[in-house]
Parts: C-alpha cells; sequence; structure tokens
C-alpha cells in the first residue's frame, strides 16, 4: 500500500520548464524548492528536532533518481540504521484514495491555529526552507498539541490523490509541544493556475535570489511570514500514519494531506 513518489519524469520536468517560463513565482520554486523529495526537519544546531535532520549530512550517500545504485529502493542497504526505509511498513509518501487513507473532516480531529511570525529562508543544498523563529501557532490533531516549525515546497508533488501527481506540494512540518518526538506533516497540493498568484511564495522571491547559489546560507526575512495563506481554508484531510520521505524513514509520522488541490501560480 505505501509507495515511494516516482521521481520526475523528463516529461514532467519539461510540463513544468514551460510554466516557469511565464511565471516567475513557480520557476523559483520549481528551481528551488522543488528537489524530488527532500527532507523533513530544520538545521539549528542545539535544537530538539535538528538531531533528525542528520540525512542531510550524508546526502551525498543517497538519491532520489529509481535507476541509481543509491536510490529509493536502496536505501535500506546503504547504512544500518537506514534500514527503516527497505523494510518499514509505514513509508511516505503514498498514493492517496479514499479507501486508502481516512479522511478527516469533523471537528475536533483537526483543528489549526496559526499566525504571522518571524522566519528566516535556509537554503539546506538539497532545498530552501522557511524556518519560523517565533511562535507561528499549530495544529491540533486527535487531542495532541503541535507547534509549526518549517515549510517547504516540492516540485512536483510526493503524494498523488486518486492516482494524479500535481505541479507543488507544500509540507508543513510540526512537533509536539509536549513530546519531542512525535511529527505531524500538513500537506497542501497545488495546480498551476493563471490567475491565482501565491501571495507566500511572491514575497519570498527576492530572498530565495539572495540564497539560491549559497548553500547553508540563511536570510531574516524582514516582515512576518503568514502560515496561514498557503493552504486551503477547507479542513478536510486525508489522514494517515507514515515516515519521513529521507533516511533515515523515521515512522510514526502523523500526515494531513489537504483533501482540496488548490490553483497557484
Amino acid at each position: 500500500m505505501y509507495a515511494y513518489a516516482a521521481a520526475p519524469s523528463s516529461s514532467r520536468l519539461a510540463t513544468a520548464a514551460a510554466f516557469v517560463v511565464v511565471y516567475l513565482s513557480l520557476q523559483l520554486l520549481v528551481r528551488h524548492f522543488g528537489a524530488a523529495a527532500a527532507q523533513e526537519l530544520g538545521r539549528r544546531p542545539g535544537s530538539s528536532w535538528f538531531t533528525h535532520a542528520r540525512a542531510q549530512r550524508h546526502e551525498e550517500d543517497f538519491s532520489y533518481r529509481r535507476d541509481a545504485g543509491n536510490g529509493p529502493a536502496r536505501w535500506g542497504m546503504i547504512r544500518r540504521d537506514w534500514a527503516t526505509c527497505s523494510v518499514g511498513l509505514m513509508q511516505s509518501p503514498i498514493g492517496l484514495t479514499d479507501t486508502v487513507a481516512g479522511l478527516s473532516d469533523r471537528p475536533g480531529h483537526v483543528g489549526r491555529s496559526y499566525r504571522p511570525a518571524a522566519a528566516s529562508l535556509v537554503n539546506r543544498g538539497h532545498d530552501i526552507m522557511v524556518r519560523f523563529n517565533t511562535d507561528p501557532g499549530g495544529v491540533v490533531v486527535d487531542g495532541v498539541a503541535y507547534r509549526l516549525r518549517q515549510m517547504h515546497w516540492h516540485a512536483p508533488s510526493e503524494h498523488t490523490i486518486n492516482g494524479r501527481r500535481y505541479a507543488l506540494e507544500l509540507h508543513m512540518l510540526h512537533q509536539s509541544d509536549a513530546n519531542n518526538n512525535k511529527y505531524a506533516v500538513v500537506s497542501q497540493l497545488y495546480r498551476v493556475s493563471r490567475h491565482h498568484r501565491d501571495r507566500t511564495i511572491r514575497r519570498l522571491e527576492r530572498y530565495v535570489r539572495r540564497v539560491a547559489r549559497r548553500k547553508d546560507h540563511e536570510e531574516l526575512i524582514d516582515e512576518e511570514v503568514d502560515p496561514r495563506r498557503p493552504v486551503s481554508r477547507s479542513l478536510a484531510y486525508y489522514k494517515y500514519m507514515g515516515s519521513f520521505t529521507t533516511p533515515p524513514c523515521t515512522e510514526g509520522v502523523t500526515w494531513l494531506v489537504a483533501h482540496q488541490v488548490i490553483n497557484k501560480s
């Protein structure tokens, strides 16, 4: 039931390239946010969730290309502590349908409470991440409160819905207030649209340019970032228990993938 998202094919990349010529915001996302897959955690030394970002220190050890000798099918054989990537039973991403993952749309199952907060843009080498420096709020899932830590984008989407892969996917990583080893990821998929520009992406463009060619570089964003803007207003989500999508593929991560795909450019 669980499967890795396919690496971007040449035809999908060609289609994306046609759009980015016209839409600068999407161009920046595909070029700089859009690694085939990105690890889920931030990189601030000393934070309790920094230890889970150890995969980046070994990113040269693995590839997202399916035909590579160190591609996803072999991640679990590269290092002993990555064995979960091969033998885990709850690996993400997956192909979503109403029968594969439960659709949570009842009040009390998922509660969102986001607010604008100070943030930095960080070039992690394989992607560019928005890391929050003050409290941006978070979500409550089945009575457990999670604080938003960071967000980043993938192009094309890692998850599919009813067999369809979309142009972009936003991942918003949350950590439990009570348990540092408990995580939830809110995911939003996007279609490309000529008429719906994403204000969050547009405001980040100049910061992306500053860090784009400077690995490990960080830029403080002059204005607060509002995490309410990139996600749909619908509270209906595909909810399932999965994993992080890079080695060591740690399981036990609660995934909430928005049921409503939104139009952005």
